[in-house]
């Protein structure tokens, strides 16, 4: 069966950092893109990163450029992302997605709650 398995997620302060993890079953990462999106409340989707582990390209949104850095393991099948300098309007659901391309979305990761406060 083909699942996305994220991991990661949590509370943390104002400037905190925080790591996803999304691992990926039934099928290989190697030929397909990433894209992490978040959601947060009122507000609608929007994708904040994407990258492909067999070539390494990342594509930073603008909102997390600079701050956010995406990392793959080929031998493991997953892909993290790690957010820095994380600000109150982070808090949000974050989903990883996988895809022909940036932006394709045949499968979903679960979600994950990251919530940023003081």
């Amino acid at each position: 069966q083909v699942q996305l398995e994220q991991s990661g997620g949590g509370l943390v302060q104002p400037g905190g950092s925080l790591t996803l993890s999304c691992a990926a079953s039934g099928f290989s990462l190697d030929y397909l893109y990433i894209t992490w999106h978040r959601r947060a409340p009122g507000k609608e989707r929007e994708a904040i990163a994407c990258s492909n582990n067999a070539n390494g390209n990342t594509y930073p949104a603008d909102s997390g450029k600079g701050r956010f850095t995406v990392s793959g393991d080929k031998t493991k099948n997953t892909v993290s992302l790690q957010m820095n300098t994380l600000k109150l309007e982070a808090t949000a659901v974050s989903y990883c997605a996988c895809g022909r391309l940036c932006g394709i979305t045949d499968y979903w990761g679960q979600g994950t709650q990251v919530t940023v406060s003081s």
